[in-house]
């Protein structure tokens, strides 16, 4: 079984240099402490990043969800924009890194007085860490698809939880895997509090209804800048999209669907709740879509290498 995350194994990931605070340390010796808050409670935020030909995709629009998710959490990274992209790259050059690597950064409060909540125990600065790893999603993800299962577990308004938060807490959204697991998927697909499709727990979700690709509108998915792209994209190609409520019922009548993230892409969708789609994979629409995305990706790196 394989999922959005699955990727090819890379014997070079063994011998990798980790990024903590600071120190470029072997693999096997990146640690934090047992006090650290994000371990303790999840309190810090995440970005997730690609190397591709030498150029860091979409850079500052990764960069503004960080620091936008570390504001809102009141969290100083002690790094500015450009500090933390000089350190991606001593990162990446340290490990002989030019192409096909996913690099994840993680901030978390640090290291606090006791193992518990409150943020004003933490004793000093951030923790920072930066893992960047040989990593390619996995060759049958394309041809075979994900297999997806409705989830109980919903998404959160902001009021809630802000799911545009790339936050350390994810327990919400792997309860939703597990459950899709359970029913012998790949991943689950997430409703909204209203029983609209929202999400699934690690991408961004699609479908294409009368040649017509169709998302939610937002609310309560990730703030997805794969997601952003390809909407921009179909914009751009003359290809009808609209962002409204849909129900499951809706994508079950559909021809073809894909999920997107920065790991994977474009990746296409077989089927939802053991209801196959119509189309073959990848879907026509599908496969132009990810044509487009691959355009942007090289276009992007020839232009920020």
């Amino acid at each position: 079984m394989t999922g959005s995350q699955s990727f090819a194994p890379d014997a070079r990931n063994a011998a990798l240099l980790v990024y903590v605070n600071g120190e470029l340390v072997p693999r096997d010796e990146a640690k934090v402490s047992i006090f650290d808050g994000g371990f303790v409670v999840g309190d810090g935020v995440w970005e997730g990043m690609r190397l591709h030909r030498r150029s860091l995709l979409f850079l500052d629009q990764h960069l503004d969800r960080l620091y936008w998710g570390a504001r809102a959490i009141a969290l100083d990274i002690g790094l500015d924009r450009a500090a933390l992209t000089r350190e991606i790259r001593r990162t990446l050059d340290a490990n002989h890194m030019m192409d096909g690597v996913h690099i994840r950064v993680m901030v978390t409060r640090g290291v606090k007085s006791a193992a518990n909540q409150d943020p004003r125990n933490a004793l000093g600065p951030p923790s920072v860490v930066i893992v960047a790893e040989h990593k390619l999603p996995h060759p049958d993800l394309h041809a075979r698809g994900l297999s997806l299962a409705t989830a109980q577990q919903r998404c959160t308004p902001r009021e809630m939880f802000d799911m545009r938060l790339n936050s350390h807490s994810r327990l919400n959204l792997i309860c939703a895997l597990l459950q899709a697991i359970e029913h012998g998927a790949d991943e689950a697909l997430m409703l909204d509090p209203h029983g609209f499709v929202s999400s699934c727990n690690a991408t961004n979700f699609f479908c294409v209804r009368g040649g017509v690709v169709l998302t939610s509108r937002g609310d309560y998915c990730f703030h997805g800048v794969t997601r952003a792209n390809v909407i921009a994209l179909c914009h751009a190609h003359g290809q009808a999209i609209e962002l409204a409520d849909f129900r499951r019922e809706d994508v079950y009548a559909a021809e073809e669907a894909f999920v997107t993230g920065t790991f994977g892409g474009i990746t296409p969708v077989r089927e939802l709740d053991g209801r196959p789609f119509k189309q073959p994979l990848p879907g026509p629409i599908t496969a132009r879509v990810r044509s487009w995305y691959e355009a942007l990706k090289d276009r992007y790196a020839s232009a920020h290498a």
